[in-house]
């Protein structure tokens, strides 16, 4: 005759599984990695074989690689509470001058956005639709927001799509280490195309005949206008002050730039970052 089962029975049995999976798991650590992590070694595998193939006094490829390998790495998380449980609010630096701290002038962007971005700069909005394989849609997302494009058009090479998100991420990252409340950033410029530069060129004599831009390689953060991000269920939240956002936006910056992810050039006229991924 089968003995009834009692909630003791219950309670013995979940803790002989807690217990077999705690064994499994001193074993085997390896088996809880996230699968994310996981996916990624066809990228380092497709990465391995492309380092093969760049000629060692290819600069501007090796350079690439090496911003591949970075921007592939697990995040690491950043800690909102100290070890007495306060909240942690590190301090706002900014940078220098922000014409020192983001010199790069166009000529050296474009060596490299010819050499990593689109093989030519498109004619018109209608040659673009045949480069859409090469090309991926970046529109409003969690981490940035973009401005109503008149003079191009929402798409990136993928590595200078994947830079512009990890840029996004790390200043949400930055504004919540230093106690201010999350803001987007603003995407005011991407792809031209030849027609789109034309166009510029009427109303912008300062526009470079010679644009990054047509590459896909190249986006315009602006420094002046942010969005907050609001919570629906209560009531609208003011903006933070533009300057602080600005100085937070240039200290992500500068590190990326330090890290060899992109070229950053200040434009005082235009109100924006201008940024070519490497």
């Amino acid at each position: 005759m089968l003995k009834k089962i009692t909630p003791v029975h219950f309670i013995l049995f979940f803790v002989f599984i807690v217990c077999v999976l705690l064994i499994v798991k001193c074993v085997r650590p390896d088996i809880a990695q996230p699968r994310r992590i996981a996916a990624a070694q066809p990228e380092e595998e497709s990465l391995a074989a492309e380092a093969e193939r760049v000629m060692p006094n290819d600069t501007i490829g090796l350079q690439s690689l090496h911003v591949d390998s970075l921007l592939m790495r697990a995040r690491r998380p950043y800690l909102l509470l100290n070890e007495k449980g306060e909240p942690v609010k590190n301090r706002v630096t900014s940078v220098r001058r922000f014409e020192d701290a983001f010199p790069d002038l166009n000529d050296v962007q474009l060596a490299t956005a010819q050499r990593l971005g689109l093989p030519d700069a498109i004619e018109n909005r209608d040659e673009a639709v045949h480069k859409m394989r090469e090309l991926v849609y970046v529109g409003d997302c969690p981490f940035y927001t973009i401005k109503p494009l008149h003079h191009s058009i929402a798409y990136l090479v993928p590595r200078a799509a994947r830079l512009l998100e990890e840029i996004g991420r790390s200043f949400m990252d930055s504004l919540a280490t230093k106690g201010y409340p999350l803001h987007k950033m603003t995407v005011t410029s991407i792809l031209r195309t030849k027609e789109d530069v034309r166009r510029l060129r009427n109303v912008n004599r300062n526009a470079s005949e010679q644009s990054c831009h047509q590459y896909g390689t190249t986006f315009d953060i602006s420094y002046n206008h942010f969005q907050r991000v609001q919570d629906p269920d209560a009531p609208e939240q003011p903006q933070t002050w533009g300057v602080t956002l600005k100085s937070i936006l240039a200290e992500v910056l500068e590190d990326q730039r330090e890290l060899g992810t992109c070229y950053v050039k200040y434009e005082y006229k235009q109100s924006c970052f201008h940024i070519t991924a490497r």
